[in-house]
């Protein structure tokens, strides 16, 4: 398939700069595929950065980045209506979001007020500014970093706007002989900020992603995996665990994603795995857990490994 060879040109690229990261990464690029956004939640100085420009450079997007801080206004990301002294009129002042690959670092480190500025650009591919609608680039690609809830000065995302990201992906510190190998590349002259020195080529332009959609459009779903996805949902509203379980968005994202990652792995048809191997990094942002829940130790990854032990899969 067209999509799975492409798919793995980028990932075999992408090894270039990141070691480790192949299932984070591969995750990213569905999203991509799936026209989704991704919502990466780690340490600082675990890549994420890194990760967002690799692809960005690997599919020819255009690429911008935004530090978030706790004194971002909303117009500081979308933009503005400037007074132009020399015509005497209003212009307006398009803001970084105007990109084809968005990436807010450490979002949660801004007020609501700011985070919620990217709930419209993120839905409908457009900002409104005085009024005015703009459409914003296709593909239009979020990937938004965070630290750990738990980090000094960070503000919790509200719940519409987690809801808005297909994915959420947690990186955590690399094994020993991973960071090894980090170490090792950086000693022989690696530089971060100077991708194309480390022989990173661009594989795909953004024009060529439309084939792949197309592709993916006709990977087929059959009834029994339907519905697999369907019980799936119901029983996170029905889990002991969960105070909220998932929406039929959630469900959606959960079909998406997994025809993409069907297609990227050469299949035009969507298995149960499939779905399994997707049904975290969709849900783990989109659900509760019971207070008692988090008492007990369990995490959203936990839980959701309970929920899938009482589905059962079709054959």
């Amino acid at each position: 398939m067209h999509t799975e060879t492409l798919a793995e040109q980028i990932r075999a690229e992408a090894r270039k700069v990141l070691v480790g990261q192949d299932e984070p990464f591969t995750l990213l690029l569905v999203a991509l595929l799936a026209g989704g956004h991704v919502l990466l939640e780690g340490a600082p100085g675990t890549a994420k950065t890194l990760m967002a420009k690799t692809l960005a450079l690997l599919v020819r997007a255009e690429f911008k980045r935004v530090q978030f801080t706790p004194d971002l206004m909303p117009s500081d990301v979308l933009g503005t209506q400037v007074f132009d002294m020399a015509t005497g009129q209003f212009r307006l002042r398009r803001g970084p979001i105007f990109t084809q690959l968005f990436l807010g670092d450490e979002i949660n480190r801004a007020p609501a007020k700011t985070q919620s500025a990217l709930l419209e650009a993120m839905e409908e591919r457009q900002v409104t500014i005085e009024g005015e609608r703009l459409p914003l680039p296709d593909p239009f690609f979020v990937v938004a970093t965070q630290n750990p809830i738990e980090y000094e000065g960070t503000y919790p995302l509200p719940e519409a706007q987690l809801d808005r990201f297909l994915f959420k992906v947690l990186l955590d510190y690399p094994p020993s002989e991973v960071e090894l190998e980090v170490l090792r590349r950086y000693h022989q002259g690696f530089d971060a900020h100077r991708l194309e020195e480390a022989g990173l080529r661009p594989v795909v332009a953004p024009a060529d992603l439309q084939a792949c959609r197309a592709e993916i459009r006709e990977v087929t779903v059959e009834e029994g995996v339907l519905g697999y996805i369907g019980r799936i949902a119901q029983e996170s509203r029905r889990s002991p665990d969960l105070l909220m379980g998932g929406s039929t968005r959630a469900s959606i994202a959960l079909l998406l994603s997994a025809k993409t990652y069907a297609a990227i792995h050469g299949r035009a048809f969507v298995t149960p795995d499939d779905v399994k191997a997707l049904v975290r990094p969709v849900y783990r942002h989109r659900i509760i857990l019971r207070p008692e829940a988090e008492i007990e130790g369990l995490t959203p990854d936990t839980a959701l490994g309970r929920v899938l032990a009482r589905v059962e899969a079709p054959r």
